[in-house]
C-alpha cells in the first residue's frame, strides 16, 4: 500500500517531543471548575438582582459559594494526600465526603436561614455551579494526561 502524502519538514519550529502526565492536576482542575462556577455566579446574579434586588443577588452567590467550598475541598485533599500516598487518595476522598455531608449538614441546621435569604435564588446558584463545576472538572480530566505506563529507558522499566 502506497500514500499520497509527501514527506517535508515537520509542521512548527520545535521536534515533537514526548508529554508527561500532567503537573498538578488537582489544582488545575480546581482552579478550572472554580472560574466556570464564578463565571455562572455572575451571569445568574443578573436576573437575581433585576428580580429581587441585592439580597436575590446575594442568595445566589451564597448558594454557589456553599457548591464550590464543598468541591473545592474535595480536590484540594487530592493534591495533598494524592501527591504523599496515592493509593491512600480514595479513602481520604471517602472521609472527607463524610466529615463534609455531616459538617455542613449541622452547620446549615445549627445557623438557620437568614430573613433576607431569598431560597429560590439560593437553590438557583447552587445548581448552576454545581453543572458548571462538574462540566469543567469533566472536562479538565478529559484533558488530562495521566501518566500509566513507565517511559523507556526509566530505571525498573521492563524491556519487553
Amino acid at each position: 500500500m502506497t500514500s499520497n502524502a509527501e514527506s517535508g519538514s515537520a509542521s512548527g519550529n520545535r521536534p515533537v517531543g514526548t508529554s508527561g502526565p500532567t503537573p498538578s492536576l488537582w489544582l488545575h482542575l480546581l482552579k478550572r471548575s472554580s472560574l466556570a462556577a464564578a463565571a455562572g455566579l455572575l451571569l445568574c446574579a443578573i436576573p437575581a438582582v433585576l428580580l429581587n434586588g441585592a439580597s436575590g443577588a446575594v442568595s445566589a452567590a451564597l448558594g454557589g459559594l456553599l457548591v464550590m467550598l464543598f468541591f473545592g475541598i474535595s480536590l484540594l485533599v487530592g493534591h495533598f494526600v494524592g501527591r504523599r500516598n496515592p493509593s491512600g487518595a480514595i479513602g481520604a476522598f471517602v472521609a472527607t465526603y463524610f466529615v463534609k455531608v455531616v459538617g455542613f449538614a449541622v452547620i446549615l441546621f445549627a445557623l438557620g436561614a437568614p430573613e433576607w435569604l431569598h431560597g429560590r435564588w439560593f437553590l438557583i446558584g447552587a445548581v448552576v455551579a454545581v453543572v458548571l463545576w462538574q462540566a469543567a472538572e469533566i472536562h479538565g480530566f478529559s484533558k488530562a494526561r495521566l501518566q500509566i505506563y513507565n517511559d523507556p529507558g526509566e530505571k525498573g522499566a521492563s524491556d519487553a
